[in-house]
């Protein structure tokens, strides 16, 4: 069994943004982010502790500016917290092994597909591509990849 954990290394080696993002939830401007467009098949795991997070398969064009997804791919591996800051009320998501600010979950997602909207910072993610996911350690994702391009 793979143990997820935040170290101290994973943290040295993440940049300015990715660190603002993931350590002091923050977030990337809108429309920036490096997995915005990506339609490749494959995972993204959080940047700090390689915990899986979400399928290519569940990514869909919200139009919102980030990453956005209709489930996690590993539900075990999401915290979803209440979140009162910027004078509103949402619902953050973190990792739960990295604890890595990644995003938050809204209700106006596909309503045919569960009807959540995972709105994700690119800079808490890591993609791993389909044929790279069983030498990364992810072999047991891949029945949940399907080719998206």
């Amino acid at each position: 069994m793979t143990h997820y954990r935040k170290s101290a290394e994973a943290l040295a080696a993440l940049t300015p943004e990715e660190f603002h993002v993931t350590q002091n939830s923050g977030t990337e401007r809108p429309g920036t982010g490096q997995y915005l467009g990506n339609k490749e098949p494959g995972i993204y795991v959080d940047i700090v502790s390689g915990e899986p997070l979400f399928a290519s398969s569940d990514k869909y064009e919200s139009g919102c500016g980030w990453p956005s997804f209709t489930r996690p791919i590993e539900p075990a591996n999401v915290n979803e917290l209440q979140d009162a800051t910027h004078g509103m009320v949402r619902i953050e998501v973190r990792s739960v092994h990295g604890d890595s600010h990644l995003g938050h979950v809204f209700n106006d997602g596909p309503r045919d597909r569960g009807g959540l909207r995972y709105c994700i910072n690119s800079a808490s993610l890591r993609f791993v591509h389909r044929d790279e996911m069983e030498a990364q350690g992810y072999g047991d994702y891949l029945d949940q990849v399907e080719d998206v391009t």
